[in-house]
């Protein structure tokens, strides 16, 4: 008999929000293994996605990114990841009905001084903060329509955030 794995959640957020800290965090809370969908797709093109974009330009990372997300969903068991532009994809949401999803949502003071805005987030490149307030304005919607939980980040230790998302969804299955 062939099983597919299951995510015990998946998180989703803008940039900023702690998705691979809180992560990996959370996954090690559950006993169980974390993914980050961007990290896989580096380590299988190997080069950063920033230089995914200026190479061959967003639609192709977003391609990749799509079949990466579906993939991850399908088959990684534990905490999976997404990065903040995948939610948007019409396939991804998708994909992404019927799982335990974690928004995780975080104010522009907080995002700042976690990513710094520097170069290597490409779609807030040029003047970070009136990019990421625009990206989320946008995103936020989806974010929370696709959310099965949503948990503010903003000011918190990953600890804490942890022990939250614990509460909502439960012990690993």
């Amino acid at each position: 008999m062939v099983t597919t794995a299951r995510p015990t959640a998946v998180l989703i957020g803008p940039p900023g929000s702690g998705k691979t800290t809180i992560g990996a965090a959370l996954a090690e809370a559950l006993g169980v293994a974390f993914h980050d969908t961007d990290a896989a797709i580096e380590a299988d093109q190997g080069c950063s996605i920033s230089d995914i974009f200026v190479l061959d330009g967003e639609p192709a990372f977003r391609a990749l990114e799509r079949a990466e997300v579906a993939r991850a969903v399908a088959a990684e068991p534990g905490v999976v990841a997404l990065g903040g532009g995948a939610p948007m994809d019409d396939e991804t949401q998708t994909v992404l009905d019927g799982h335990v999803v974690v928004f995780l949502d975080v104010g522009i003071a907080d995002a700042a001084k976690r990513v710094g805005f520097d170069a290597s987030r490409p779609l807030l490149a040029i003047n970070p903060r009136a990019a990421w307030t625009k990206l989320m304005n946008e995103r936020r919607p989806t974010y929370e329509r696709l959310a099965t939980h949503r948990v503010d980040t903003a000011g918190r230790g990953v600890d804490d955030v942890v022990t939250e998302i614990v509460a909502l969804v439960g012990p690993a299955r």
